[in-house]
């Protein structure tokens, strides 16, 4: 006899098979593999976004995107079209700029998944 292990729909079953030409007249024997469990893939948490009502001109997201890298400080001064984060989509880097001069105030950190129109910075 030959035994065979075989997945059927995620069940795997060990299957004796008898030889063709084989002296012994058995029926095949089918018995349910003992099933092993698998660890969870590890999860990271997504960066969280911050949740802040702060006064000025609002930086908000063109398009969503990956938050890949801030440009400027927390609380650094600004100028008027100066780059202040990088916003990744579609294998693309994306220059956000300042739309007036002021102090950035981030509401995302690096690493975080934004929608669009999603709010990135404050300048005021």
């Amino acid at each position: 006899m030959r035994n065979f292990v075989i997945t059927v729909n995620g069940t795997t079953y060990q299957v004796g098979v008898e030889e063709v030409g084989a002296t012994q007249n058995t029926a095949p024997v089918v018995t349910p593999a003992p099933q092993v469990a698998t660890p969870a893939p590890s999860v990271q948490p997504a960066p969280v976004v911050k949740a802040t009502a702060v006064n000025g001109e609002k930086v908000l997201s063109p398009f969503p995107g990956l938050i890949k890298n801030l440009l400027v400080a927390e609380g650094a001064s600004v100028k008027k079209d100066q780059p202040i984060l990088v916003l990744e989509a579609m294998k693309m880097d994306n220059d956000i700029t300042a739309p007036c001069d002021g102090v950035v105030s981030f509401q995302v950190v690096k690493g975080a998944n934004v929608e669009s129109d999603a709010v990135l910075a404050v300048i005021s």
